[in-house]
């Protein structure tokens, strides 16, 4: 089978397509046929090198997949079976979803949800499973549409891109952040009432500022985060989900004391099997038809380093769907 197989050599993190063999898979009950995966920031780390994800090589990246299980030693699932991985360290400590097959834990694969097929699955994948629990997050702090604006910070990658479709059908009034203007129109099609541009947010947070939002999905951290928090409402909940802009957070509690303001951090990667399930039949449900054609480039396997770099540098919008089979 092909997979993608990182290797260091000299201190630098090389990516190739190798034969592998199903003796060289890692252990697990059960063995997953894969047809699709995608490319994650996280992954794009991983493949450079720019990020210390990768701890053990030889390692095959890519941190989710869709795929049929091909056998299983975990009475949960049955060969034939349409399932999805997202997160657990595959891709990460354990050969992840960038590959033809993959052998895993049965706890982590949620079988597929009714109204997704596998392509679309890996459309949504580990960024848009994040948004919806960053949606959750806000629903669960009390942020309803009557609330007021909601700002979803790095609106043009694949958290930010299904942060604002979902915000956008669940009736939310969504305003987008994004450092690239001429995704402006990708934007507003995507549901974004407002595309408001990064530089907006440069100045350093005042402790507290004029209250502008009553929910936030923050991709980014750092000074933007710490400025998103001063301009909150009264009640205001935010769901920080990523470090982008930095991973210091330069703030005071006057907004969370004086505001109520609550600070919400989303992680995709743990969370329980029954938190994946709800999270997943909610995007099966919610996320409108031309989302998946809107946000979606396609790559195969031999174009996914040049595609890794060119996510670092900003020059890749929503989501990139590698068609393994």
């Amino acid at each position: 089978m092909k997979a993608l197989v990182l290797e260091q050599q000299d201190g630098q993190t090389r990516a190739s397509i190798k034969d592998v063999t199903s003796e060289q898979l890692p252990e697990g009950n059960v063995t997953v046929d894969i047809n699709w995966s995608s490319i994650n920031y996280k992954d794009a780390l991983a493949i450079t090198g720019k990020g210390k994800i990768i701890r053990n090589f030889p390692m095959v990246p890519g941190i989710d997949f869709a795929g049929i299980v091909h056998s299983s030693d975990d009475p949960r699932f049955f060969p034939g079976q349409n399932v999805i991985l997202t997160g657990w360290g595959v891709g990460e400590t354990h050969w992840g979803g960038l590959a033809e097959r993959a052998r895993v834990n049965g706890d982590w694969l949620v079988p597929m949800p009714e109204g997704l097929d596998q392509r679309k699955a890996m459309i949504i994948g580990t960024a848009g499973l994040t948004a919806m629990l960053c949606v959750m997050a806000l629903e669960e702090g009390g942020v309803v549409p009557e609330s007021g604006e909601v700002l979803v910070t790095g609106a043009s990658g694949g958290v930010g891109s299904t942060a604002v479709a979902l915000l956008h059908k669940l009736g939310y009034q969504v305003s987008a952040v994004s450092g690239r203007q001429h995704n402006a129109e990708y934007l507003l099609s995507l549901g974004a009432k407002y595309v408001l541009e990064r530089e907006s947010f440069s100045e350093a947070a005042k402790p507290l500022e004029k209250q502008r939002w009553a929910g936030a999905v923050d991709v980014a951290g750092g000074e933007l985060l710490a400025k998103i928090i001063a301009q909150m409402n009264y009640n205001g909940t935010i769901a920080a989900c990523g470090l982008a802009g930095g991973y210091q957070l330069p703030t005071t509690v006057m907004p969370f004391i004086l505001r109520n303001v609550r600070l919400q951090g989303v992680d995709s990667v743990m969370i329980s099997t029954e938190r994946r399930i709800q999270a997943w039949k909610r995007l099966a449900e919610i996320l409108p038809e031309n989302f998946y054609q809107l946000a979606t480039s396609e790559i195969t396997l031999k174009d996914v380093p040049a595609t890794a770099d060119n996510l670092l540098s900003g020059k890749v919008t929503g989501r990139v769907l590698v068609n393994i089979a």
